[in-house]
């Protein structure tokens, strides 16, 4: 499906929510350095616990409520208000005023918008778009956030350190912009409901038992539950790239030399070489996402789940056995086919087992991998210090592949539901 037959939302979201990626990428994989240094390595890592908390419940609702009350309503509220988020952490960042807590707080505030965002825009792609054509659509997101992903990090690496303050400023005006350019430009997709998610007496409570009452439903599902676990389990792993990573090629690549030429070569350390890895991870996922969502479309969903964790266990020990930048890229370039395995095809999955008026809670569910996983990952931090750097990788590649356990078993259950439901 060429990008000139999509749906106008999903053309206007795609160059909207590029510009905001960009602008997002070029100061946020340098916060976890930034919080570490202010707080220490034990208290950043349970500070960004505890802010992720709360990104957990507001996923939940977040799904719900694209679900009632429409994805673009939600897009709009989630972008706008994250927006206000970088605003108020650029104050505590500005010539005026430094407060690393009030960053904190902002930063946290501006991962519950966006988790209030996500659940309805995937939930949108599932709308406008046939089965057999979400997985290339989802992929081409995928990669537009990757291309952003290669740029913002290089940009970063020039400005953050002497202009964190205008990046920041910078980008909540691009929020609050692409907040306004959805209102404007999209409509709504979601499905009509049945029936009214308020009671007719409209009393509050109802909203929050007609939730719990839909997601019991969801947790019924054993193969949705299964790859919910795969998934958390999994994330461990990959979600390292902007906590465990940064800071241990921080602590450990020291003025290398990258390449030389004649008298001239080019070095590195630090936040500049973890920039570059950064970098070359964005660079193979939007250079290669499509292809290989195409390659693993040729194969079992199985196999291809299986195999994506155990290429992540892989990757994770070649990251703990070497400090020279060249292995450190070999060690990426595995990393990233781990995750370009399942780019397209998970979310694709979701859209096919999700009953179609329940698409925004089954996406925000589905979420939940990323939202725990990353309520659990910052540990990883002060485990370094508990435990040092190559325990903690062991125990990163332990629980890879016992999520790769989980997928072979999820869809153990899954073809078992499939053929009871046929017989």
């Amino acid at each position: 499906m060429r990008i000139r037959d999509w749906d106008t939302n999903l053309k206007v979201r795609l160059f909207a929510e590029a510009m905001m990626n960009i602008t997002f990428w070029m100061f946020f994989p340098f916060l976890t350095i930034y919080f570490a240094e202010e707080f220490g390595k034990n208290k950043a890592g349970l500070l960004l616990v505890f802010s992720q908390v709360f990104s957990v419940f507001a996923n939940l609702m977040g799904g719900y409520c694209a679900d009632r009350f429409g994805r673009k309503r939600m897009m709009v509220l989630s972008a706008i208000g994250q927006g206000l988020s970088f605003l108020s952490f650029a104050l505590a960042s500005s010539p005026w005023f430094q407060s690393p807590w009030l960053g904190f707080i902002s930063f946290a505030i501006a991962g519950v918008f966006g988790s209030f965002y996500w659940p309805a825009s995937q939930a949108m792609v599932a709308d406008v778009v046939d089965e057999k054509d979400r997985s290339n659509v989802f992929a081409i997101f995928y990669t537009s956030i990757n291309i952003a992903v290669v740029v913002g990090p290089i940009l970063g690496a020039i400005f953050y350190v002497h202009y964190r303050f205008q990046l920041l400023l910078f980008a909540g005006a691009v929020c609050i912009l692409l907040g306004l350019i959805l209102a404007k430009w999209t409509r709504e997709t979601v499905p009509l409901q049945k029936s009214n998610s308020l009671s007719s007496d409209g009393k509050w409570y109802y909203f929050l038992q007609n939730q719990m009452r839909d997601y019991a439903l969801i947790v019924k599902d054993k193969t949705f539950l299964l790859f919910i676990l795969a998934g958390v389990l999994a994330g461990q792993t990959f979600m390292q790239l902007d906590l465990l990573i940064p800071v241990y090629i921080k602590d450990f690549v020291k003025n290398q030399t990258l390449f030389s030429i004649g008298d001239w070569s080019f070095t590195v350390k630090g936040e500049q070489a973890f920039g570059i890895v950064l970098a070359e991870n964005g660079f193979l996922v939007a250079l290669l996402t499509v292809f290989v969502t195409k390659w693993m479309g040729k194969y079992y969903e199985r196999n291809v789940f299986v195999l994506s964790s155990v290429v992540y266990a892989i990757s994770i020990v070649l990251f703990s056995q070497t400090h020279w930048m060249w292995g450190l890229i070999v060690a990426m370039a595995i990393f990233t086919f781990g995750e370009l395995m399942g780019a397209g095809l998970q979310q694709s999955f979701v859209s096919r087992i999700a009953p179609e008026h329940m698409r925004g809670q089954y996406f925000a569910a589905a979420s939940l991998r990323f939202t725990i996983g990353r309520t659990i990952a910052p540990l990883s931090i002060p485990m370094t210090v508990w435990i040092g750097y190559g325990w903690t990788f062991f125990v990163l590649f332990l629980l890879a592949l016992v999520s790769a356990g989980l997928y072979w078993v999820m869809f153990y259950v899954f073809e078992k539901q499939k053929a009871s439901a046929t017989v």
